[in-house]
This record gives C-alpha cells, sequence and structure tokens, in this order.
C-alpha cells in the first residue's frame, strides 16, 4: 500500500471540519485535486471514510474508526521529521509547554528568559492549563512539559520531579485588623487561619487542587470556609480581596512578580506547616521528547536542584 502523506494531512484536516475548499486555499491545490486524493486514499483503504452531508463532508462510521490512528500516525511522522532537523541543529525546534496561569507571572518566565540566554533559536509555545484535579496532564498530550501543581502518582503514562514548594499566605485586604503595619509582603507575627474562621472567604473553584488543599488547611484548623465568590484563576480572587470582600489562601508573592508590589492586598505567613503548594514538571513516560524539549527539561530540572528560582518575597 503506497499512501500520499498530501491526502492524509487532507483528510485529516477535512474530518477536523474544515472544508474542501479551505483545504486548497490553504495549500495552493484544486478542490479536484483534492477530491481526487481522497478518493484513491479511500480506494487504497478499502472502503468509503467521508460521506456528504449538504455542502460539508463528514466521517462514515470507518472514517470515525479510521480516525484516530490517522492522527497518532502524522503526529509521529511530524515527530520524526522535527527530530531529525533538530539533530541536524539541535539549538532549533519548539518546546510546547503548558504551565498553570499564577506561575505565569514569576516561575515560567524566569526558566524561559535563562534557557534562552543559551539557546535563543528554540521557540517557545505557551499552553495555559487549570490545576484541576481531574483533567489530563500535558493538555491531553498536547504539550511536551507540563510545569504546575497537578500530579497523579497513579498516572504510569507521565513522569514528574518536584522542582519548588511554594508557601501559602492569607491574602487580607491593607486595612485588615491582621494586616499589620508593614507597607507590603510579610506583617508581624505568623497567624492561625482559626483567626479568620468567621470571615467570607474568596476561592477557586471547587475542582482545583488549591481549593482543596485551602479547604483541608481550614478543615486542619476546625472550621469549614465560607466562600462568597469562586473564581477561576488566582488574579480575580485577589482582586475580590483587594477590594475588601473576604480573605483568601494564596500562594506567596514572589521576587519579581506583579503581586510582590506594594498593593491592596497584605500577605501574611501561616502558622500550619502544611501550608505549601508543591509545583512538578511533568512530561510523557511513553515518548521520548524531541532534542529541544529535552533540552528544557534538563534545564529547569538543573535550575531547580541549583536553588536558582525566585525567591520567596518576605
Amino acid at each position: 500500500m503506497d499512501m500520499d502523506t498530501d491526502a492524509l494531512r487532507w483528510l485529516q484536516q477535512v474530518s477536523d471540519g474544515t472544508t474542501v475548499t479551505e483545504v486548497g486555499e490553504a495549500e495552493a491545490v484544486t478542490q479536484s485535486g483534492i477530491s481526487r486524493a481522497l478518493a484513491r486514499l479511500e480506494a487504497e483503504i478499502g472502503t468509503p471514510l467521508l460521506r456528504r452531508s449538504g455542502r460539508t463532508l463528514r466521517m462514515t462510521h470507518a472514517g470515525a474508526v479510521f480516525k484516530p490512528h490517522l492522527d497518532a500516525l502524522l503526529h509521529h511522522l511530524d515527530d520524526g521529521i522535527a527530530a531529525v532537523s533538530q539533530l541536524i541543529d539541535p539549538d532549533t525546534g519548539t518546546v510546547m509547554l503548558a504551565f498553570q496561569q499564577s506561575l505565569g507571572t514569576w516561575l515560567v518566565p524566569d526558566l524561559a528568559r535563562s534557557f534562552r540566554s543559551t539557546h535563543p533559536a528554540i521557540r517557545f509555545e505557551l499552553i495555559q492549563v487549570r490545576d484541576e484535579l481531574r483533567s489530563a496532564a500535558l493538555d491531553g498530550g498536547n504539550a511536551d512539559l507540563e510545569i504546575g501543581s497537578r500530579r497523579d502518582p497513579a498516572d504510569e503514562s507521565v513522569r514528574t520531579a518536584l522542582i519548588a514548594q511554594e508557601p501559602l499566605r492569607l491574602a487580607v485586604p491593607r486595612d485588615h485588623r491582621l494586616a499589620g503595619a508593614r507597607e507590603h509582603g510579610l506583617a508581624g507575627p505568623r497567624v492561625d487561619l482559626a483567626d479568620v474562621a468567621a470571615e467570607p472567604f474568596i476561592g477557586l473553584q471547587p475542582s482545583s487542587a488549591l481549593r482543596k488543599l485551602t479547604d483541608d488547611l481550614c478543615e486542619a484548623a476546625g472550621f469549614r470556609p465560607t466562600v462568597i465568590f469562586e473564581g477561576d484563576d488566582l488574579s480575580n480572587v485577589r482582586g475580590f480581596v483587594a477590594a475588601g470582600l473576604g480573605v483568601a489562601v494564596v500562594p506567596a508573592p514572589r521576587a519579581g512578580s506583579p503581586e510582590s508590589a506594594a498593593g491592596p492586598v497584605v500577605y501574611r505567613e501561616l502558622l500550619d506547616p502544611e501550608a505549601v503548594r508543591q509545583i512538578w514538571l511533568t512530561w510523557s513516560g511513553e515518548r521520548r521528547l524531541l532534542p529541544a524539549a529535552e533540552l528544557f527539561r534538563r534545564h529547569v530540572l538543573r535550575r531547580a536542584r541549583a536553588g536558582r528560582l525566585p525567591a520567596v518575597v518576605e
């Protein structure tokens, strides 16, 4: 069987919802040329893969069965082409990096900047993911690496390495009774979460790993928090705290991040030694990373082991 890789790619695009007209315009090929190539492909496989529904093409049952294998085939083909290209010139290529939004203000920029100082030709494609415990690692396989607090020890398809510990702080409005006298950062002795048991909390969605950790810390302190607002990211949580609508448990500000500057939110150190969020580097355990991604993986691990990540603002 001698399949045309162009026809395979055109079939993938059409099955993903692109029209033959759009494929032809993007590939500079006539519609009749694409239709003939798809017909030859179906003849080689031995059954129709597409059927016409009005002006659009939809997959037949056989096409739907074939599609995941087609995606995997083209993914491996592209990996192979990229691997050869990077073998010829290791300092080229693209790193597909997934990360949690809160790490985009300090950790990811620091790692990317320090890496590109020695590998300036390597590009990054950045994918923001949430810290939801039940969501798939590596953005469902679309990313080479992921940096975040999600980790499922039972998932044997990925490998992980601990790269940072994020101390958690109680975020309070500047005029709060626990804010203290300092202009920013920590203010006086550490506080017990029980001190704010009766106050409204601002939190992330219940599916968030940080929300679960917050609930666990409050339970250890002897109460269940009354969460009056639930946001999708920590910038929203901090915004509602700044507005005086409640308190929140958030990661400690890091040097160079927007949160480290003096502002309407004060961060108090917590007494509970378990008030820490772990940050993990995740990569696939089932396929070898391409050279550019492997270079970045090693860079992250070296920098973490050397303690060269941005410091917590005290």
